[in-house]
This record gives C-alpha cells, sequence and structure tokens, in this order.
C-alpha cells in the first residue's frame, strides 16, 4: 500500500500558523506570569534572588586564553543580553522592589548584567565560577549557604552568578538570564524571568 503524500494546503499552512501564533503567545504569557509570580514571592518571603546573568555571546565556559579582570578574554554578554539585563532593571521598578545588596561573581559577564540592571554590584568570589574545575566548589556553596542562613529576618539581596552555583544550592537547572527565589536552606521558591 502506498502511503498518500501529505499536501501543504493553504489551510494547513493557515492551521499551522495559527498554532505558532498561540505558542508563542502562550510562552509569552508565561514568562510575565512567572516574572508576576516570582515578584510577589520574593516581596513575601525576602531573602535572595538568585540570578544567572543574561544572554551571552555563543559559547561554553570560557575561551582558553581566559583571564579574571580581563573583559577581552572572556565570554561577555551578548546585545540581547545587555537588553535583558537593562529590561531586569524596569522589572524591578515596575514590582517597586528594592534590594538591600547586590552581590555579583568577578566575571565580566555577572558584573555587567547587575551594573546595567541594578546600577551596581558588590564582588564575591563565592559566586565565582566552578565550571569545569574552576575556583573551590565545596568551600563557595558553604559560604553561600552560611550568608543564606544568617540574613538578618527581612533582608533582600540579589546575588548574579552561573549556572553551576545555582544548580549546587537548589538541584535546578537556570536558563540564561533566569532568577531563583531561595530560602534559608536553598530551597527553591519560585523561578522566573524578570520580566513584566
Amino acid at each position: 500500500m502506498t502511503p498518500t503524500p501529505h499536501v501543504f494546503s493553504r489551510r494547513h499552512g493557515l492551521q499551522w500558523l495559527a498554532v505558532s501564533a498561540f505558542g508563542l503567545l502562550e510562552r509569552t504569557a508565561w514568562a510575565q506570569n512567572s516574572g508576576t509570580r516570582l515578584a510577589a514571592v520574593w516581596r513575601q518571603s525576602r531573602g535572595v534572588l538568585l540570578l544567572r546573568h543574561a544572554s551571552t555571546h555563543a559559547g561554553v565556559g570560557d575561551p582558553p586564553e581566559f583571564k579574571l579582570g580581563q573583559c577581552s578574554t572572556q565570554r561577555n554578554l551578548s546585545e540581547a543580553g545587555r537588553a535583558e539585563s537593562l529590561a531586569m532593571g524596569r522589572w524591578m521598578q515596575q514590582h517597586q522592589l528594592r534590594t538591600d545588596a547586590v552581590f555579583s561573581s568577578q566575571w565580566c559577564r555577572c558584573q555587567d548584567t547587575a551594573r546595567l540592571a541594578f546600577g551596581q554590584a558588590q564582588d564575591w568570589p563565592a559566586l565565582n565560577s566552578t565550571f569545569g574545575g574552576q575556583g573551590q566548589a565545596a568551600e563557595q556553596e558553604a559560604a553561600l549557604r552560611e550568608r543564606l542562613l544568617s540574613m538578618p529576618a527581612g533582608r533582600m539581596e540579589i546575588w548574579v552568578t552561573h549556572q553551576v552555583n545555582m544548580t549546587a544550592l537548589t538541584g535546578a537547572y537556570p536558563g540564561l538570564g533566569e532568577a531563583f527565589v531561595v530560602d534559608r536552606q536553598g530551597r527553591l521558591l519560585a523561578r522566573g524571568w524578570m520580566s513584566t
């Protein structure tokens, strides 16, 4: 039996466009809802908003000649990542959220995310990448957990960091520019993008 060839008719084309448009609207609505929920949970729970740096140029890790403190040797934010970072600042304003402190990894992509989104950040080596054996993963995770446990009630901080650190604390894998609200034990309370 010969299979009937599938003909991509105008009707099928319109159906495909409708389904695609609905999917795009659904994803956009989800991102907006996740951003609203993220703000609500952080406002209620206080504590730490962990943030993975915004989108970068293509690649994984950093080039072989990477040097801390020399942005030209690192994988940096793309134009899209810079725009995402600025949008994070607008999200903070729209939701009328104020942070007591912003801490950042010493990697340029994290510092640029923090600077564009929040105006400034303090370097904290515990937030540095441990990808590919860099850094001291166990000691850095212990420092993050210790600060979480010792934070005064009601304090709100943003920690701009890398996927490896966020996953070590929570067991969850963040996308580029994704934020996690965590409790004092590092448990994930909410996640999403800082978009309106």
